[in-house]
């Protein structure tokens, strides 16, 4: 309408201002009526968007109706799912009290037929006693005698075998008491005056100028020493004679061989330690004869093969938990031998059976225990049965058929348990340091590793066709690295490498 009226405003001041038109009126009749189809089209549309707008606000009621019908419709659903929780619950629990009323109603009706039965045995009982004593205010006298001497009897056999048991118990006591004399009697034979060397060795200097050959100029004497044995030289400890520390015994030996002999020939240098070492090291088995022997003859045996008396010599060079076993079978031979003769066993069995139970642990080739081992080495030397026995029972993984077996295990056990005999933090000593040289072996260009001064120094020998000058750092770096990755130790670890090459012709 507002449009109507401003078009009609227009129209009048046009006629206003031309006061003389000569249009005619049917032309303003056009006009005025297209005026009117505007203005209609205008009115339809803002009724258009009137009722698009009421539709938009329909629908947008609609939705919010729909929601908030689906929102109630969850709470109705989940109340129910808490309701139906809550009744299956209060089942459970029903069902739950009702299985222990049944089983508390099994239990009550299991007490009644018991205690009925235990009534009906009562009530048997009691028909019984009334029965008797109706039979004895029946008896003659000469049958209530023969009745109370068989009471009487009865206590009296008790009392008998109560004497006999106290007299056992006496007996055990006493034997208990014997045997203990007996063991006291067997531990006393069984000391000896041998000492392990565990990880040192003494040399004896023939005077105080030795020190200096051996040092050398320079100290290029002791450092090639301790560089071809692995072995620690101290010569400030003890004067008069000169200390070699390893934790291993054999090179021990080795290095004491060497240098006894560098000593007495006067001519220490670099390359004659190198070949008295390799000489030593080639006669250890003559070393171990001698040793094998005097273990044999200070326990009264002297008819064993050679390669058994070698075999014993090596006892002093391997250790058993943390015992050296040289030392550990003098002791237990002893122990054995003194346990035989107070029992009347066969002394010469149990003899060499305890000198020969540990045999099989120096034996290297073949595979078992240390048992099988040691059995089969006997029987390739004709050893007798009897003996073989022992050292196959002596761990008791097999039946004792023989008393001398029982003595021979015995007297292990009282070597190997006795307070001091075992030195595990040695063991454990030692294979530490077994690890760290492997460690070190692992790496092809190593030649040679010797661990010494208790760990704290690791001096390496390098192949120099492997390894050159640049190389060295860096495999310094891995053993290092493969040493913090595999070991847990004190302190630190100084880890040297030690690269040689030489060169050698003969003048003619």
């Amino acid at each position: 309408m507002s449009l109507f009226k401003t078009l009609s405003g227009v129209f009048s001041r046009g006629q206003k201002t031309k006061k003389k038109s000569d249009k005619p009126r049917s032309e303003r009749k056009k006009v005025e009526t297209a005026v009117r189809v505007i203005v209609d089209k205008k009115a339809v549309e803002e009724a258009e968007a009137k009722a698009q707008q009421i539709l938009l606000d329909a629908r947008n009621k609609a939705l919010e109706t729909r929601s908030k019908a689906e929102q109630y419709a969850r709470q109705v659903q989940s109340d129910f799912s808490k309701r139906q929780s809550e009744i299956s619950r209060q089942e459970a629990e029903i069902s739950k009290k009702q299985s222990v009323a049944d089983n508390q109603k099994s239990q009550l009706q299991t007490l009644e037929q018991k205690l009925e039965t235990e009534r009906n045995e009562l009530e048997k009982k009691r028909d019984m006693y009334k029965r008797k004593f109706n039979q004895l205010a029946k008896l003659s006298q000469d049958e209530a005698r023969e009745i109370i001497f068989e009471t009487v009897e009865s206590r009296v056999s008790n009392e008998i075998e109560q004497t006999i048991a106290a007299a056992e118990a006496k007996a055990k006591s006493e034997a208990q008491e014997r045997a203990k004399e007996i063991l006291i009697d067997a531990l006393k034979h069984g000391a000896t005056d041998y000492v392990a060397e565990y990880t040192v060795s003494t040399v004896k200097l023939p005077n105080e100028e030795s020190k200096g050959r051996i040092i050398g100029k320079e100290g290029r004497n002791i450092r090639a020493f301790e560089k071809i044995t692995g072995v620690d030289i101290d010569l400030d400890e003890t004067p008069g004679e000169v200390r070699l520390s390893s934790f291993d015994p054999i090179r021990r030996e080795v290095a004491r061989v060497t240098l006894s002999r560098l000593l007495a020939d006067g001519r220490i240098q670099p390359t004659r330690i190198e070949e008295y070492v390799e000489k030593a090291k080639s006669e250890l088995e003559k070393v171990s004869f001698e040793e094998g022997k005097k273990l044999c003859h200070s326990v009264g045996v002297y008819n064993l093969p050679k390669e058994l008396m070698i075999k014993l010599g090596e006892f002093k060079y391997h250790f058993a938990e943390g015992q050296n076993l040289l030392s550990r079978t003098l002791e237990q031979v002893k122990i054995a031998v003194s346990l035989a003769e107070e029992v009347g066993a066969n002394v010469d069995v149990v003899r060499l059976g305890a000198l020969l139970v540990d045999v099989g642990r120096v034996v290297q080739e073949g595979e078992g225990s240390h048992i099988d081992l040691g059995i089969n080495l006997l029987k390739r030397h004709n050893i007798p049965k009897d003996v073989i026995d022992v050292v196959a029972q002596h761990h008791n993984e097999h039946e004792f058929i023989s008393a001398e077996a029982v003595l021979v295990h015995i007297a292990e056990s009282i070597t190997m348990t006795r307070p001091g005999a075992n030195f595990k933090n040695f063991t454990e000593h030692v294979k530490r340091m077994e690890k760290l040289e492997s460690i070190a072996k692992d790496y092809d260009a190593v030649k040679e590793a010797f661990v010494l001064q208790a760990g704290r120094y690791i001096r390496v020998l390098i192949d120099p066709t492997k390894v050159d000058d640049s190389g060295m750092k860096k495999l310094s770096f891995d053993i290092k690295e493969a040493m913090r990755k595999e070991m847990t130790y004190p302190g630190t670890i100084s880890i040297t490498l030690m690269r040689e090459t030489r060169a050698q012709a003969v003048a003619k």
